[in-house]
């Protein structure tokens, strides 16, 4: 069992999943969420619920979950303004990158993170980072996190490891993954508490949760519980 990780939960299916996944792993697990200015506060209220449903799906999890800081940087939303923080249509940009890419977005959360890990005595940052349905977000490669990793190290002057176990896996594959670490309990978790859709839509449940169905969060993850509940979860 090691030490201890900082996840960095934003209530959506990858995160939740990557908080089941450090529980399974670290002694001690502690949260850190944003506020940057999300066009829809959803986000934000659906993080108590999933931390409140994962922690006892093991006995030993609701052990190991420490706490939760929520840090203000709206003002950084407002600057780094995308449809995610703004009223702008969801499509692709000149750039060739989607309309809902936030400019460095984890690469602040990854540095605030890290500030906080540091005085917690945390060496480890967990995020659902994924480049196999990246959507085209240049701050969710790995060879981004790999660069963020090393300037962590050499900015705070001790190790700060950002693991991203959804790295290389397909939607269906983390699907899988969660079962696999939590069984039906935890995929339950992720369909009723957690929250993907870019619209905020929690008035439609479906049946891989809820969502407006039509927004590309909600088509990703709406085909990846498809493929998993057929058993192709490439």
């Amino acid at each position: 069992m090691l030490p201890g990780a900082l996840v960095l939960l934003s209530a959506g299916q990858d995160s939740a999943t990557c908080l089941a996944w450090a529980l399974s792993r670290y002694e001690r697990v502690e949260t850190i969420g944003f506020f940057y200015g999300q066009r829809h506060a959803v986000e934000m209220s659906r993080r108590g619920p999933v931390r409140d449903a994962v922690a006892p799906i093991r006995p030993d999890w609701s052990a190991r979950l420490g706490g939760d800081l929520v840090v203000d940087i709206s003002g950084y939303g407002a600057l780094a303004e995308s449809a995610l923080t703004g009223d702008r249509a969801i499509e692709m940009a000149r750039n060739g990158l989607p309309s809902t890419f936030v400019p460095g977005r984890n690469l602040v959360f990854l540095a605030v993170a890290a500030a906080h890990a540091y005085r917690l005595g945390v060496g480890v940052l967990v995020g659902g980072m994924c480049e196999t349905d990246y959507s085209g977000y240049p701050d969710c490669r790995r060879d981004t996190l790999d660069a963020m990793q090393t300037a962590l190290t050499l900015g705070l002057g001790e190790t700060m490891q950002v693991k991203t176990p959804l790295m290389h896996l397909s939607k269906a594959q983390t699907w899988a993954l969660a079962h696999d670490l939590g069984g039906d309990a935890l995929v339950d978790v992720i369909l009723e508490q957690s929250h993907t859709c870019y619209e905020g839509d929690r008035r439609h449940r479906h049946d891989w949760g809820y969502g407006c169905g039509a927004c590309p969060a909600c088509a990703l993850r709406a085909k990846g519980w498809a493929q998993w509940r057929e058993g192709r979860p490439a």
